[in-house]
């Protein structure tokens, strides 16, 4: 009869080999999306955006094939890594992540139906951070089938960290928003938005996520500026209460490594938001910028575990 360690290692691989395609799905749906929305086209801005009057798509064929392929193969392994968690008795380590994964997984194919209309908000907000919390879920899955998983202990210095990760999810959302609402074009400057440093009033009805965009939002557009001036605070009290956070976690040794590669994404993170829009909102820094995204939320609650777990 197989044991329990043998079960734990293969679904421990298969975590690690679907937390891989979650990140390459991440990567190649912010690709398809942001280069369809129109960054590193020419001349830029006029041509941002131009799927909203039914231009045609730069990517309709082979790069929504790979997407497709990637994302069928991560269901798949999905339901293979439930099936082990579960059978021949479950597993309570790695179940509730596995489960929670699919069920994800499911959920975003659903999405997936409505994401043809780039018009839709609601839709492009649910896959953006559908495909970060993709990536969050499947190493939480990879940490609980862990054979060598440290005892829980008191909760020391994840206070700090709780809090980075709550304004990295605002973040988060924001920048979905900023995506969905093809709002790029509108804060090129930094470090506010022209001379305005806090986001008007009239403009936080762009937060709605229930709504329709038939534009991209350019220079002056007060919703969009919301956005971008939102985005960079939360991104700001992010590297701050994460990064202090990180900090405490180099002094404890079983945290040390976890701690400082959040540090390194945060750095990695704030150094290509940057670049994003010094560089004129160039594709590949934009992508970048995505996936780094869904890294450091599964690293920060790497880290928040392992402080918790410490000792």
């Amino acid at each position: 009869m197989e044991t329990d360690h043998a079960r734990l290692r293969r679904i421990h691989l298969l975590a690690l080999l679907l937390a891989a395609l979650s990140l390459l799905i991440v990567l190649i749906s912010a690709y398809i999306r942001l280069n369809g929305a129109g960054l590193g086209c020419s001349p830029w801005p006029e041509c941002y955006g131009q799927i909203l009057a039914g231009g045609p798509h730069p990517h309709a064929g082979g790069v929504r094939v790979l997407h497709r392929v990637v994302a069928s193969l991560a269901l798949f392994l999905g339901f293979g890594l439930l099936w082990q968690c579960l059978r021949p008795q479950p597993l309570p380590g790695p179940k509730g992540s596995a489960t929670a994964l699919l069920v994800l997984m499911l959920l975003l194919t659903v999405v997936g139906v409505f994401s043809a209309d780039p018009h839709r908000v609601w839709a492009g907000v649910i896959n953006m951070l559908g495909g970060a919390v993709l990536v969050l879920l499947s190493w939480r899955t990879v940490l609980a089938a862990r054979i060598d998983r440290p005892p829980a202990g008191v909760q020391s210095g994840a206070a700090l960290v709780h809090a980075g990760l709550g304004f990295l999810v605002f973040a988060l959302v924001l920048g979905a928003l900023i995506g969905a609402r093809y709002a790029a074009p509108a804060c090129p400057t930094l470090p506010g938005c022209a001379e305005a440093a806090w986001p008007a009033v009239d403009g936080l009805a762009a937060l709605n996520p229930i709504a329709t965009v038939n534009a991209p939002a350019m220079l002056g557009d007060a919703g969009g500026a919301a956005l971008h001036l939102l985005h960079r605070y939360c991104a700001l009290a992010t590297v701050l209460l994460l990064g202090l956070g990180a900090i405490h976690g180099l002094a404890r040794a079983g945290a040390r490594a976890v701690a400082a590669s959040v540090l390194l994404l945060l750095l990695l993170q704030f150094a290509l938001g940057v670049l994003t829009v010094l560089g004129g909102f160039a594709l590949w820094l934009a992508v970048a910028h995505s996936a780094g995204a869904a890294m450091l939320l599964a690293a920060g609650v790497h880290l928040m575990l392992r402080l918790r777990a410490t000792v």
